[in-house]
């Protein structure tokens, strides 16, 4: 184990808990960091609670490191008021300990485009999340041409994997599988769409943290061939041994659930992305490395699978 430490904010989600979870498999030395308990982490891994939209809070998870990891996140319905101020805390922390700093992001800021999403796509985004989203990393690249944080955005499609809670292909999702129920989807079944392999974003994100020389940019991280949702689920009932029993949520349905729920309200916002092809381009990342290789999804599925408790 080298002297560096790698912290990360976050850790209790999905992305940030895959991420430290890789750079310990790594060897690193890693600081866990989120509001409340961290998880179940190895004994050598310092764990911290912090709120770092309070900038002492900030400064205090990230002192002393090398490089930051900003898997922060919270509710839909709070991203609008609660973001900016980590965000602003998020920098200020990386600039105190002169840290790089990796910022785990998605791609709602493109918005509703018919083409395949590269980096160099403007920020087109109509919906309140995704010009959010467009914002934050305006704000993050500021801060890289200014001097005052070496800044890489990390980009993953919609994760699916180990621990995966908030997102379409959650774990509960898969739980349903295994136990031959129906899964649901939502928006089009046959629209190809990226689906993310949360370990493999936590491999790609752990090798921008690693390199100097992809600082300063927007990175896709690699995933699987973009399946349509019908074949992803399809494949996930054959590997589990189940039947296909497949379901759809609509527009109409989830607009009326809305009315009642503020988290699939918002979740509506952005089902655009599921009602026709959505597809993550990566060749960026892979002339920049061309060693990485994602998983497959037939053996992240079983992985993703064999990781649920009965």
């Amino acid at each position: 184990m080298n002297n560096d430490r790698h912290v990360v904010l976050g850790a209790r989600g999905a992305a940030g808990n895959a991420i430290a979870r890789e750079l310990i498999q790594q060897g690193k030395r890693v600081r866990v960091v989120s509001r409340g308990a961290s998880g179940n982490f190895p004994a050598q891994v310092e764990q911290m609670q912090a709120d770092v939209a309070n900038r002492d809070d900030a400064r205090r998870a990230c002192a002393g490191a090398t490089v930051v990891y900003n898997a922060t996140n919270v509710p839909y319905p709070e991203w609008l008021e609660k973001f900016p101020p980590i965000l602003d805390g998020v920098i200020e922390g990386a600039a105190s300990a002169n840290a790089k700093l990796i910022m785990v992001d998605n791609l709602y800021m493109y918005g509703n485009v018919a083409v395949p999403l590269t980096e160099d796509l403007p920020h087109r985004a109509d919906t309140r999340k995704g010009e959010l989203r467009g914002r934050m990393a305006d704000t993050l690249m500021r801060a890289h041409t200014a001097g005052k944080v070496r800044v890489v955005i990390a980009r993953g499609s919609d994760y699916y994997g180990p621990g995966v809670a908030n997102a379409l292909a959650s774990v509960e999702l898969f739980r349903a599988i295994r136990a031959g129920k129906q899964a649901m989807w939502a928006g089009n079944l046959d629209a190809p769409h990226t689906l993310t392999f949360v370990n493999d974003f936590a491999r790609g994100v752990a090798i921008l943290g690693s390199r100097d020389d992809l600082l300063g940019q927007v990175w896709h991280i690699p995933a699987a061939a973009p399946l349509t949702a019908r074949q992803f689920l399809q494949l996930a009932f054959e590997i589990a041994g189940k039947p296909a029993k497949i379901g759809c949520y609509s527009r109409t349905m989830m607009t009326l659930v809305g009315i009642f729920s503020p988290m699939v309200r918002e979740a509506t916002e952005m089902l655009y992305q599921f009602e026709k092809p959505f597809v993550m381009d990566t060749h960026k990342f892979a002339r920049a490395v061309p060693e990485f290789t994602p998983t497959p999804h037939r053996d992240a599925i079983r992985l993703t699978l064999d990781s649920i408790q009965p």
